[in-house]
């Protein structure tokens, strides 16, 4: 991308905004009750299980057989306000290595307080994860099945300063 595309781009932005963008006092109740959980697949049960619940500590919350596929795990960690990240695993199946595509999962971002985010960050330091730190706020990292993750110290709803809920 070229500097010289960037005022169209922002004027696409725009009309983007301009369309469908409800004031906050005009936008309907989302018809959603929140994020069940997102589902994300293992290659390894353990592995991720030590991950997840020891160094995040994000709590197992339950592991059984996944419905479509016998043989296969489904477990679920709390991330808390009722919401759960999901994995399956899929085993004698070669699920290749983790690839951000197009229209695939980019980055699952989790709020956690801001003591947490410092906390944990050295955590991840402690377990020898590298972690990309932004604005203050935010630390990406990958999981050890590749899956990229943000763990963002702005509260619920808004976004390095700007009010998004």
């Amino acid at each position: 991308m070229s500097q010289s595309d960037l005022p169209a781009i922002e004027r696409e932005r725009e009309r983007i905004r301009e369309t469908y963008l409800r004031p906050e006092g005009d936008r309907p109740p989302s018809s959603a009750r929140g994020l069940h959980h997102v589902a994300v697949v293992a290659r390894d049960v353990e592995e991720t299980v030590r991950f997840y619940q020891d160094v995040l500590e994000f709590p197992l919350t339950d592991i059984f057989e996944n419905r479509d596929y016998p043989g296969s795990n489904h477990f679920f960690f709390d991330i808390g306000h009722d919401n759960l990240l999901a994995f399956f695993d899929f085993p004698g199946l070669d699920v290749g290595e983790y690839a951000e595509v197009l229209g695939g999962l980019h980055h699952i971002a989790i709020s956690v307080e801001p003591e947490q985010w410092t906390r944990l960050k050295g955590r991840l330091e402690q377990a020898g994860v590298e972690y990309a730190e932004l604005s203050g706020t935010s630390i990406y990292f990958r999981d050890p099945n590749g899956a990229r993750l943000e763990l963002i110290a702005d509260p619920l709803g808004e976004m390095y300063g700007t009010k998004v809920l």
